[in-house]
């Protein structure tokens, strides 16, 4: 049986039974606190400590869903599945909304049908406004007609009240400033689209 230094001033042990002095110190100061180091549910201080989670129902640990061991039903420690977390964020954090927006804007051409969504796509989603991108001015004057069912169909799809207002936007045109000091004014009178 090796020596046991004396315990002095608090210094670095040196040597090669240095990590051994140092894991009896960490056992002696663990059965000092009632913890039972190295044996199953050691985390847990050892029965009538009055630590919380101590003792108190099953033999060897604390009580269920205390720290302790789990028993033959289901808690919050076992395995999750993917879909039950993120369900769980998403509602913890109110995403609701905007997540199922971001679903119907996934989806798009199945909302409005493959013709429409040819030909124009969603941009943004605020406050309960949907703003909608066309790719030409005679589609967006034919969405714009359309708006009605389109707000019905993402009522449809989304819960009523979610979507509120559908702002249609024409194509943008090409920006003619070029530079620092470009020259103000109406610009070129073409249409685009």
């Amino acid at each position: 049986m090796p020596e046991q230094p004396p315990e002095g001033d608090g210094t670095a042990d040196e040597g090669p039974d240095a990590a051994a002095t140092a894991l009896h110190r960490a056992r002696a100061a663990a059965r000092a606190r009632g913890a039972r180091p190295g044996r199953p549910g050691s985390l847990t201080p050892a029965r009538g400590t009055g630590a919380p989670g101590a003792g108190g129902g099953q033999p060897g640990g604390g009580e269920r869903g205390a720290g302790g061991r789990s028993g033959a039903r289901p808690d919050a420690r076992d395995p999750q599945t993917v879909s039950s977390s993120i369900g769980r964020l998403v509602s913890e954090r109110g995403w609701r909304t905007p997540v199922a927006v971001g679903g119907v804007m996934g989806r798009w051409d199945q909302v409005v049908g493959a013709e429409v969504a040819a030909h124009c796509e969603p941009e943004t989603f605020a406050e309960g406004e949907l703003v909608v991108r066309a790719d030409s001015t005679a589609w967006a004057t034919q969405v714009r007609l359309l708006g009605a069912a389109v707000l019905r169909r993402l009522g449809e799809e989304l819960g009523e009240g979610v979507v509120t207002r559908l702002v249609v936007k024409g194509p943008a045109g090409p920006s003619w400033r070029a530079g620092s000091r470009s020259a103000g004014g109406r610009g070129p009178r073409d249409t685009y689209g």
